[in-house]
């Protein structure tokens, strides 16, 4: 399905990026503490609104 240079490259990049991101949020992560207090209260308001459409879901199917 794919050829041995695409493998390579796929894992190649795959690595790249992981590094990358690493980078990035490490240089960042004291920005995020100032900027981003509270995200989890979003974070669980949204996965009670996913549950939430979920129950109505299954309440109007029967």
């Amino acid at each position: 399905m794919f050829s041995p240079g695409q493998l390579l490259f796929a894992g190649g990049f795959f690595v790249a990026f992981v590094i990358a991101m690493v980078y990035a949020y490490r240089k960042d992560a004291k920005l995020h503490t100032l900027f981003y207090k509270g995200n989890y209260k979003i974070l669980i308001a949204f996965l009670i609104f996913i549950g939430l459409l979920f129950l109505i879901k299954i309440f109007f199917k029967r």
